[in-house]
């Protein structure tokens, strides 16, 4: 049987160990919290200190960066970068290859289309549509 994790050495030489995910097999660094419920895709990278709610989805190819923090039943689409302290809202829909920044905030219920970028600190809301509310 094979290992059940994978050690990565990052930019600053240090080796992280991340172990794969029950449901889906992407990759969880030590030091994340994910959910038993939550799916978390092949080839999707979990970075340390993450929390991910139940019932939440993490697409093949998504790297969600230190502190964040993914909402239940929260859709992060493929390729999708959600940034280091960056939270998404319950029930929010990330898109495909969208980048949500640095300490960015998506409220709950709201849907973010594909090839988006939310800036570092930014907070969006939008209707069920993805029309942004106002502020």
């Amino acid at each position: 049987m094979g290992k059940n994790y994978v050690d990565i050495e990052n930019d600053h030489g240090e080796t992280l160990r991340y172990r794969k995910h029950v449901n889906g097999r992407g990759l969880i660094a030590n030091g994340a919290k994910v959910h038993p419920s939550a799916v978390v895709e092949a080839g999707a990278y979990v970075e340390p200190g993450v929390h991910i709610a139940a019932g939440a989805h993490v697409g093949r190819g998504a790297w969600v960066e230190t502190d964040a923090v993914i909402g239940p039943e929260a859709q992060i689409a493929p390729h999708a970068h959600i940034g280091p302290g960056a939270a998404i809202g319950a029930g929010a829909k990330i898109g495909v290859r969208t980048h949500v920044g640095s300490g960015a905030r998506v409220a709950v219920g709201s849907l973010i289309g594909d090839d988006e970028t939310i800036a570092d600190g930014e907070s969006v809301a939008t209707d069920r549509r993805g029309l942004r509310l106002a502020a």
